[in-house]
């Protein structure tokens, strides 16, 4: 159980305290309710952009790192289609740097020529490096706008293309900052050897003076549902020929939610799992076999992937797999076999208690699906699932007009 309050600042910041006296440590984990899917369609990459321009210094503090540094602490964020997430961890007894790095810049991020040309540059070489030139770095460039054709999220969190980073405009920049990154779209939590009162005067201290920023409200297009199989064949650079299958399945809160989660550990956590057992060590199909799903706030993915051994066509890899999916959809899941990955979802759960920053992302998480108290039922909603439910999404999901296939097919190598 973790235990936390809550209160909110009169320009909509929502504030999330969690005290544990356990460690001499805190951190302060600050969501924002923006990624990929909020991007102009023309302009993508921005959400990942600016996660990279929110370390390039803000106006009153040129330098975001050397003052961290100076009194112990560390900080990371990542960017996702549905959210951007900034966190710091650092001694207790230093938590006001956190709350004054994050608030300026917050409130006045440093825009300038330099700052975006610098950043501008970063991303690019990252989407050469892990996207372009890397084997089956691309392989969400082309499985995504497979999958989806109305949706923002047929585009990858790294963006559309290189051009739309190498176009990006000062003015386009301030333009997203000024929509996304304000206090009534952001959810804080501060967590760690900290007390509520504390909590409140440094938020009202450091976060009260920011402007709330002008409500918006999202209107994405909604992805129909897909009633036509989808293919892709690619010859690549790659060292092996490889399958991904995609399936379209619900939303994060969605009441199938959990069924589908076990359904994906069922066929894929750890090497006790089906795929694993059937295909790579009892009929040795697959040198490799991986089934998970994207958790997305809107309609998500349910992916099989597999590299084929060199011995296997990809006729034979793919008729195997769906093999395997026929089963779940034709034979109830065994009853030892459910307790285990329900089990093992409840160590999962247990496990990240333990952790500050897993607690605090955690919350943020959960408070922005609409109530953080959530996270403390998540185990007893994946214990509650039934043989019979499993057996119903794979039914529903597992469908050849629901599949978007991408087959890469390694390049041949003329000998000399």
């Amino acid at each position: 159980m973790v235990k936390f309050n809550r209160f909110t600042l009169d320009n909509g910041l929502r504030v999330i305290v969690h005290e544990d006296n356990t460690t001499p440590m805190a951190v302060l984990n600050i969501l924002y309710d923006v990624g990929a899917r909020d991007e102009n369609p023309e302009q993508t990459g921005f959400a990942h952009l600016f996660e990279h321009l929110m370390f390039g210094g803000s106006v009153n503090i040129p330098s975001y790192d050397e003052p961290l540094q100076r009194v112990g602490g560390e900080n990371n964020a990542f960017t996702s289609n549905d959210i951007t997430n900034y966190y710091i961890t650092l001694p207790s007894a230093n938590i006001e740097t956190a709350f004054w790095l994050e608030s300026d810049r917050m409130l006045s991020l440093a825009f300038s020529e330099k700052s975006l040309e610098v950043q501008r540059n970063v991303v690019i070489e990252e989407f050469k490096q892990r996207y372009l030139n890397q084997p089956y770095g691309d392989v969400w460039l082309k499985l995504r706008p497979l999958v989806y054709k109305e949706h923002s999220y047929k585009w990858a969190t790294i963006g559309k293309t290189i051009k739309h980073i190498e176009d990006a405009r000062i003015e386009d920049v301030k333009a997203f900052f000024k929509k996304h990154y304000t206090p009534q779209n952001a959810i804080m939590v501060v967590g760690g050897d900290v007390n509520l009162e504390q909590v409140k005067q440094l938020a009202e201290k450091w976060f009260g003076p920011i402007p709330a920023g002008e409500k918006y409200h999202r209107n994405l297009p909604q992805e129909p549902e897909q009633h036509d199989e989808r293919r892709e064949t690619v010859t690549a650079k790659v060292p092996l020929n490889d399958v991904y299958i995609a399936f379209q399945m619900g939303a994060r809160l969605d009441d199938d939610y959990y069924a589908v989660e076990l359904l994906s550990d069922i066929l894929s956590r750890g090497n006790s799992s089906r795929l694993y057992r059937s295909l790579v060590q009892d009929r040795q199909i697959f040198s490799e076999v991986h089934a998970y799903i994207t958790s997305s706030l809107d309609k998500g993915m349910f992916v099989l992937e597999g590299k084929p051994l060199e011995n296997v066509s990809i006729e034979q890899a793919e008729a195997a797999l769906w093999e395997e999916l026929e089963k779940v959809k034709t034979e109830a899941i065994p009853a030892d076999e459910l307790t285990k990955v329900q089990n093992k979802t409840e160590s999962t759960m247990v496990f990240s208690e333990m952790s500050l920053l897993d607690k605090a992302m955690n919350l943020a998480s959960f408070e922005l699906l609409g109530d953080a108290d959530q996270l403390n039922y998540e185990t007893e909603k994946y214990l509650a699932v039934t043989a019979a439910q499993i057996k119903e999404v794979a039914n529903n999901i597992f469908r050849k007009d629901n599949s978007s296939t991408l087959i890469y097919l390694a390049e041949q190598t003329e000998l000399v």
